[in-house]
């Protein structure tokens, strides 16, 4: 039987519209009626996840359990949040709906580990994600090794993050973000998470290659799946 689906979004904007564009263009559909029914609450006004965090900001928590709520109330069969960050507050997210939720991170390092055995996982993601160790701890449960970006890394992240993506602003120049990665190589990375929603937009941007591992197509593509639906080869 064919389930529904909700998207939690607005964290941000862009990011949702890139993980729904990424559900329908890997959905195998021959036409319209072959796609998944998606519910999307793209509420741009909750809480900075990283503010609350890091820096005591106002908590994210009520208005997400809201937008949960709404998505329940439409009809969802289970619900996906393309925020990294905001997978800090999942536990005490899920136990306010019957509604499960699919995981980003846990099916982000499922892949990683299946597809780069063996290999250190450089981390790129906000500094609420790398500080709260969303992902770390998730590689650690698995036995995978992280490599982390340092002080400096962490603020070009975020530059890319709030400054260009969330802003509206394409970062242009490849070179930065190279050096990032080459750096983090050196360290161990032997590929890297693409750990926060924006990034994926900046990455194909820039025109980047190398050895990531999309969250939010791993996302797209673990929905996809339960909803019953094939994922588009």
């Amino acid at each position: 039987m064919k389930k529904t689906l909700g998207i939690l979004g607005g964290m941000g904007p862009l990011a949702t519209a890139d993980l729904f564009t990424k559900i329908v263009n890997m959905t195998k559909a021959d036409c319209d009626n072959d796609h998944i029914r998606i519910f999307i609450d793209n509420n741009a006004q909750i809480k900075d996840r990283t503010a609350a965090i890091l820096h005591g900001g106002e908590s994210p928590l009520p208005q997400l359990i809201q937008s949960a709520k709404n998505l329940e109330k439409m009809g969802a069969d289970c619900i996906i949040m393309p925020c990294n960050t905001a997978h800090y507050f999942l536990q005490s997210l899920q136990i306010q709906t019957k509604v499960p939720f699919l995981s980003m991170i846990a099916q982000a390092v499922r892949v990683a580990k299946k597809r780069y055995p063996g290999q250190k996982a450089g981390i790129l993601a906000t500094t609420g994600t790398l500080d709260a160790g969303v992902y770390s701890r998730a590689f650690e449960d698995e036995g995978v090794q992280v490599v982390l970006p340092d002080e400096q890394q962490r603020r070009y992240l975020m530059s890319v993050i709030y400054d260009g993506v969330k802003a509206g602003k394409m970062p242009t120049d490849p070179q930065p973000f190279n050096q990032l990665l080459g750096e983090m190589q050196s360290r161990g990375a032997g590929y890297f998470i693409l750990g926060c929603t924006e990034l994926p937009v900046a990455v194909q941007a820039l025109g980047l290659k190398n050895n990531f591992v999309d969250a939010t197509t791993e996302l797209a593509k673990a929905a996809i799946e339960y909803c019953g639906y094939e994922v588009k080869e």
